[in-house]
């Protein structure tokens, strides 16, 4: 049977707001890595072609695979920061007397 949130230590509450956002922050670097790759690559091409030009030759240059390249590094950086963000949240909300995130 699941207990109510409230029968968990402040802590607990606290870690499970971090890993919360941790989670969060790798579904969020999944989802933007992609994107974020070719951008990149688009700023460090200089020239004056056209935009679609640019992102074909770079996708060409690069591949599919060459577009998730540096993700695991992606998903600590982000994970982490994310989760740190909702944890110092929950935390200065318990700091002021508020009840941790989540729950009814």
């Amino acid at each position: 049977m699941k207990k109510p949130k409230d029968e968990f230590s402040k802590t607990t509450q606290l870690m499970v707001t971090f890993l919360s956002g941790y989670w969060a922050g790798i579904f969020c670097a999944i989802v933007s890595h992609p994107a974020d790759t070719m951008v990149s690559k688009i700023n460090n091409k200089k020239g004056p072609e056209p935009m679609g030009f640019k992102v074909k030759a770079i996708y060409n240059e690069i591949g599919f695979n060459g577009l998730w390249r540096g993700l695991t590094t992606r998903i600590f950086m982000i994970g982490t920061l994310t989760g740190l963000q909702w944890w110092i949240y929950d935390s200065f909300k318990v700091a002021t007397g508020l009840q941790a995130s989540g729950g009814k």
